[in-house]
Order: C-alpha cells, then structure tokens, then sequence
C-alpha cells in the first residue's frame, strides 16, 4: 500500500487526469464536425473520411483492456506519461498531414496512445484516492467521460468555424501538455505484481475490433453484407476464445468468473445501455436541429450543452447522495426523458419541445454513470484496477457503437415508412431521394415546401419510435438493477491480493 497523499496532490492529480481524460475523449467526436472539410482537403470519399474517424475509435477499443494490464503490470505514472507523448506526436501529425494515409495512420497511432491514457486515468483515481474521497473523484471522473465529448465537440465546432479543421488538433495537443505537466508533478506511481496474458490481450482485442467493426457497417452496408457478417463471426470466435481462455489460465487477463458478481454485471449493463442510449439520442437530435430546425453545427452542438452540464454536475452530486436508490433514481429520470422527448417533440415545436426531454436525460444519466461506475472499479481488487477501468471504458465504446446501430436503425426505418405515405404525387426523382433519407429530401426537394414537409415530419415520426424503444430498453434496466440490487453501500474496500505488489514514488 503506498502513503497517504496529501489533499493538495489529490486535487493537482484528479485536474491531470480528467485533462487527460478530456483530451481522449474530445478526440472521439472532434472530427464529426469537420468530416466534409477533410473531405475537400484531401478529395477523399465519405468512405474514406469514415474510415479516418472510424481507426482511432477502433484501435482504441482494441487496445483498452491489455494496455490498462500494462499499466497495472509495469506502473501506471510511466504508461499514462508515455501514452500522452504518443497521444499528442498523432495529434500534431494528424494535423498536419498532407495525404489520407497519413491521417489514417497519425490516427491509429493515436488511438494507442490514448487506450494508454483512458483506463490509467482511472485506476490512479482508485488506487491512489482513500476510501472517504474515492466515490467523489469518481464522480468527477465520470462526468468528464460522459459531457467531455460534447464539450469537446463544441469546441472543436468553434475551431473549424473560425479558424480550420487543422485547428482541430491542437485542442488535444494542448491539453495533453497540460495533463503531462501535472502528471509528471503530482501522480505517484503504482504497480501490481501480476503477470501478463498475452493470449487473453491478442484475443480481447480481435473481439473488440470484431464486433465493434460488425457494429459500425450493419447500418451502413446492410447486416446481411459480406464485412457486417465477417466482424460479427470473428468477433464473436474471438469473443469465445477469450472466455476458454480466461478460464483456464491462473493468471487472466479479466477473470470473467467475476461477472457473477451483481456489483460488475450489474454496473457493465448499465453503462452500456446509458451510452448506447445517448449516442442513439445524438444520431436524431443533431440531424433535428440541422435539417428540421435548420441549425449550423456549432449551434446544434451548442443547443445540446445544457444536458451535458446538467450530466456533469449530476455525476458529481451521486457519490454525495449514498443511496441505493440513485441509480434505479437516475435510470427512472432518463426513461422519463425520452417520454418526453418522445410526447414533446414537432416540427414547429422547436428547440422547447426537446428541451425538458434532454434536461431530464442529463440528470438522469449524470446520477446513474457514477454509481454504474463505482460499482465496475470496486468489484475487481487493487491489483486489477487497470482491467476494471478498461472494462468499463470498453462497455462504453460497445454500448455507443451498440446504441447507435440500433437506435439509428429504427429512426431509419420509421423515416422511410412515415415518408412512402407522405410523397404522392411527387416526381419519382424526387421521392426516390427522399425515401434516402431527410438530408437527401432537402437537397432534392429544397424548391418544393411539402417535400421538405413531408421529410421534417416523417423524420419525428422515426424519432418518436427510436425514443419509445429507449424507454422500452431503460425500463428493462431499471428493473434489472433493482433485481441486482446494485448500490454504494455494496461496495467494499479495494484489497490486494497477497501476490500483489505496489510501489509508489
């Protein structure tokens, strides 16, 4: 066990983290603002601008669970310090690459360098933090994971507005340099000692870039297409080859015995339900607030900031309530949120009817993350706290690509049924368009009111069928947590092992 560390360092290390954590997490979603300017700047397909995002998500992913072994194993100051240099060198290269190959590239490489940064961030909180001011660290920690992407996205808006999309790149260049400096200050070093499982990392990884992948072209190319069904069967072969593998090994990478544990399986379906809900709610409310209400993007990413910063503070106050019931609390307001969202919203409704809808999600999330989160770090002992904290980001990673498959698919398909009843006697031209989709309405039909009409209430109709699945699904959930009876008066100390070892500078 390592020293106490004094009030003044924990606060100096929990800024180092979360600015850490900020600079991953503003990566994910930076360059969704600015997928049509790369297009230009490198006459690149949307195929390939896809592809461009799509690498640092999926190398991330991969990489989260045997680097977050690596930094319990070899120290988690070393492994975040390094992966911060990595970090920013992609982030200045990707910046100013000169060709599509180079991009790719800068961002696989920063996708290693932050699955190196995304779950030490975490384990230095639990691991560092005494009992009494671990849950509130925590629940800083959640609340960066969960509105930083917005905030990040907000600003990397404003970037390519004012200045260019190169720009973008230098958001998290600076705040790696920040983070590196307090880093490098405040964060003792901590390390187990456990041995490394090569297998279970290898397999772990083919699951995760399997399955993920599977998620991201089901939508896209169809989940009956040729690179849907080769993800989703390596991914899934993986998948089964890790749980042998875990099983038998004595040194597992994740003991997946664990999962018996109503603490971890509880905590993991809640993340991932949360976060496949959010980003299914991102997918109908960005193209709402552009094509329905006819919005820029820097005032649609602006339009959702209150529900990030209402989740923030609320993943902030839940460690403060100490009560079993804020999650199923937390899960109860962010069902009532999508109702609303559901009832509320219309064409001429505008940016009100969705409002209340998104306060109440942001709250409700907010109270549920930190919990959720708490209970994942706390069921794995000390010496795992770089596995717990992959594990729950991978959940994330999985719940987003999930929610955004799914809940994407259903606004797609009420869209195209609610519009063939909306477009008789349009030109077939016209209606072919529209039936792709409402941007493609719009861009056909922009000369002819009842088009656009018929596409911006077609599209709620999608809307109001994806958020009522959300309902469906968090009902679901807040069932399920009150069966496991999940709460922070569960949680116990985190122990060591007795093979354990830990070092602290």
């Amino acid at each position: 066990m390592s020293d106490p560390v004094a009030p003044a360092q924990l606060r100096s290390i929990l800024i180092a983290v979360c600015v850490a954590l900020m600079a991953v997490i503003a990566s994910v979603s930076g360059l969704n603002v600015a997928q049509q300017e790369i297009a230009v700047a490198f006459g690149a397909s949307q195929s390939t601008v896809l592809w461009i995002i799509n690498t640092y998500t999926l190398t991330l992913a991969a990489l989260l669970l045997p680097l977050g072994a690596v930094g319990d194993r070899w120290g988690r100051k070393p492994v975040l310090l390094a992966g911060l240099v990595v970090f920013g060198v992609a982030s200045a290269a990707a910046g100013l690459a000169t060709a599509t190959e180079v991009m790719i590239a800068a961002r696989l490489l920063a996708g290693v360098g932050a699955a190196m940064i995304m779950p030490v961030t975490l384990a230095v909180i639990t691991s560092t933090f005494p009992d009494e001011r671990r849950a509130q660290a925590i629940g800083v920690w959640t609340g960066v994971a969960g509105g930083g992407g917005l905030l990040g996205m907000y600003l990397s808006a404003l970037l390519v507005d004012v200045a260019s999309w190169r720009w973008l790149f230098a958001l998290p260049v600076a705040l790696v340099v920040v983070a590196g400096v307090l880093a490098l200050r405040s964060a003792p070093n901590s390390r187990e000692g456990r041995g490394f499982d090569a297998i279970g990392s290898l397999t772990s990884a083919v699951a995760a870039v399997g399955l993920i992948f599977a998620l991201h072209e089901g939508p896209e190319r169809g989940w009956t297409s040729a690179p849907a069904l080769a993800g989703l069967l390596v991914g899934s072969l993986a998948a089964a080859a890790f749980v042998a593998w875990e099983l038998r090994t004595p040194v597992p990478l994740l003991d997946v015995r664990l999962f018996r544990d109503r603490r971890l399986a509880g905590g993991s379906v809640a993340l991932l339900v949360l976060f496949g809900v959010q980003a299914g709610i991102f997918v109908v409310l960005f193209p709402y607030f552009q094509a329905v209400l006819g919005w820029s993007a820097l005032r649609s990413t602006l339009a959702l900031m209150p529900m990030a910063l209402l989740m923030m503070a609320a993943s902030g106050l839940a460690p403060r309530l100490r009560s079993r019931a804020t999650m199923p609390a937390g899960i109860a307001l962010s069902a009532a949120g999508l109702a609303l969202m559901a009832v509320l919203v219309s064409v001429d409704g505008g940016y009100l009817s969705v409002l209340p809808g998104m306060l109440a999600m942001g709250l409700g999330m907010g109270l549920t993350m930190t919990p959720s989160t708490e209970a994942i770090t706390a069921a794995l002992p000390r010496e795992s706290q770089g596995v717990a904290s992959a594990l729950n980001d991978v959940t994330r990673e999985f719940g987003t690509a999930l929610g955004v498959a799914l809940l994407g698919a259903i606004v797609s398909a009420g869209y195209r049924h609610a519009v063939d009843t909306r477009l008789d006697g349009v030109p077939a031209e016209v209606a072919g368009a529209a039936r792709d989709g409402i941007a493609n309405a719009l861009a056909a039909g922009h000369a002819t009111p009842a088009v656009v009409r018929a596409a911006q209430e077609s599209f709620v109709d999608g809307w109001q069928q994806a958020m009522w699945a959300g309902v469906a699904v968090m009902a679901i959930l807040f069932a399920y947590v009150l069966v496991a009876r999940v709460g922070p008066d569960q949680r116990p100390r985190l122990v060591s092992t007795p093979s354990a070892r830990s070092s602290a500078d």
